[in-house]
């Protein structure tokens, strides 16, 4: 479980689940959001909101991971920090895969 910073005051938070994480990793919800000066607006995350819900209107499968994620998107503490601290949350999440994946995966110099 992951917190994040909903506000700059730090006074709000939203609960970040793995599954939260890995469903935003599953659809790519996160690539290439942010504009093409790096800021995240109010527009930023109802493009995120929009894209999710779309995704939901077109399964024709059980969507229930993706209305979890809509808890998390449609909580009523965010707003554009909110979805930049999850974005970082995210990375360094994402990071954190790789890096253990890196040590599961045996060198190929060991190996000779």
């Amino acid at each position: 479980m992951y917190t994040i910073n909903a506000n700059a005051s730090g006074t709000r938070t939203i609960e970040i689940t793995e599954s939260n994480l890995q469903i935003i990793k599953k659809y790519s919800l996160l690539m290439q959001i942010a504009d093409s000066t790096g800021n995240i607006s109010v527009e930023t995350l109802d493009k995120l909101r929009f894209t999710v819900r779309s995704l939901i209107a077109s399964q024709e499968e059980d969507s229930k991971e993706l209305l979890q994620l809509c808890l998390v998107l449609y909580n009523d503490n965010m707003k554009p920090l909110g979805l930049a601290n999850l974005i970082e949350c995210y990375n360094q999440w994402e990071a954190s895969l790789a890096a253990e994946t890196e040590q599961e995966t045996p060198n190929e110099n060991d190996q000779e």
